[in-house]
């Protein structure tokens, strides 16, 4: 074992696996059903260290790959990682704050769940679009996608040459900000919907005044609403794959941005 311990080679594997576990440890973290407290940590901590020793070898191989242990090295390999994971991160808060925007338009402001993953209060509806999406991206492979672009990363970005800057950090609130126009898109059927009929009850309500018109909003909002919500759960697989893909390209595009060349 000591001579094991001794040999180059074998230090220099060793090396490789901790930076390869600590951009992969990234996705454990934030990153879509990789991040489920479904999941337990156990299991997650032997998935990241058997891929790590898997792609160890590979990644260590390849040109401008520098496999040594250092404080900038280890901090740039778990910045990737962690770049990646929030960068898909995004997509949860978009479901969230669309189901958010939709249980308002239902009245259902006031129905609140906990989410086991952020342990805080949640809207119901911004629940179940967040176990909608996270059906979609099993259902659809996404997750192999999302491994297969971060193993892509050690070719693009080797192991050891990325630095974050704060160029990084801009460009992630600019993501961020584009959670709120593709929530709205998301929800915009339902709310174009709720809002002719609060259009036309309010009017009836202008021609007969003895109208119960606050009574008949709500019920009238939410069975049409339902009714629209129902029928775009067809257009929605399709949305959140291309979101997926959108956030994805520009989580590579950072990364690749902030490769240090020697």
């Amino acid at each position: 074992m000591q001579a094991m311990m001794t040999n180059p080679g074998w230090n220099h594997f060793l090396s490789a696996m901790v930076l390869v576990l600590m951009r992969i440890s990234g996705l454990m973290v934030f990153a879509p059903v990789f991040s489920s407290q479904a999941i337990p940590a156990r299991i997650k901590s032997l998935f990241a260290f058997f891929v790590a020793i898997l792609l160890a070898p590979v990644v260590a191989s390849l040109p401008m790959a520098h496999a040594q242990i250092g404080i900038l090295p280890v901090l740039g390999e778990l910045g990737v990682g962690l770049l990646y994971g929030i960068s898909l991160a995004l997509l949860n808060e978009l479901l969230m704050f669309a189901g958010q925007v939709i249980g308002v338009q239902f009245s259902f402001s006031l129905v609140n769940l906990l989410d086991p993953n952020s342990q805080i209060q949640t809207p119901l509806l911004g629940q179940m679009l967040t176990l909608f999406g996270s059906m979609v991206v099993l259902a659809s492979g996404l997750h192999r996608t999302l491994l297969a672009s971060v193993m892509r990363s050690f070719s693009e970005a080797p192991m050891g040459s990325v630095f974050l800057d704060a160029r990084t950090g801009t460009a992630l609130m600019g993501m961020a900000g584009g959670i709120f126009l593709a929530a709205l898109q998301l929800a915009a059927p339902v709310l174009a919907a709720t809002l002719l009929v609060e259009l036309a009850i309010s009017l009836l309500g202008r021609l007969s005044p003895q109208l119960p018109a606050l009574a008949l909003t709500v019920p009238a909002k939410t069975m049409l609403g339902y009714v629209v919500l129902i029928g775009s759960l067809a257009l929605w697989p399709r949305f959140i794959e291309a979101r997926f893909s959108a956030l994805l390209d520009s989580a590579g595009m950072l990364v690749r941005h902030c490769v240090v060349r020697s």
